[in-house]
């Protein structure tokens, strides 16, 4: 069975390693296969990971597009002690993260992720 993406005019979608800009008019595709899809509203740009945990956002995001996830790794671990160490409230959140990463499961690893950020603005609004 084929996913069915419905696109708003000039909305974007990663599929696969390809970033597709819709034009002016809605589309409907459908997609058979396995390929890694993001709908515009999942994609996070690099300049806007500006807080620890936008930034674990966004290498789970980069996971779940690579063709060789595991070379990503080594910098989303170290970014996950350095939080884990600022906030221990996130253990239990990155216990769900890295449970799916280990099981190539990256698309519920970024949803749990969405969870992570807003957990991190939280924290932030209580600290001020």
């Amino acid at each position: 069975m084929a996913l069915i993406i419905d696109l708003k005019p000039s909305e974007r979608v990663i599929i696969g390693n390809a970033l597709i800009t819709n034009d002016d008019v809605r589309t409907r595709l459908h997609i058979e296969g396995s390929a890694p899809i993001l709908r515009e509203k999942d994609i996070m740009r690099e300049d806007e990971a500006n807080t620890p945990c936008k930034k674990i956002y966004f290498a789970v995001q980069l996971m779940y597009i690579a063709p060789d996830p595991q070379k990503v790794h080594k910098a989303y671990f170290s970014l996950v002690r350095n939080v884990q160490d600022a906030a221990p409230s996130t253990a239990v959140m990155f216990a769900k993260i890295n449970d799916h990463i280990l099981n190539d499961e990256y698309y519920k690893a970024l949803k749990e992720a969405r969870i992570l950020i807003e957990h991190e603005k939280e924290l932030l609004s209580n600290a001020s």
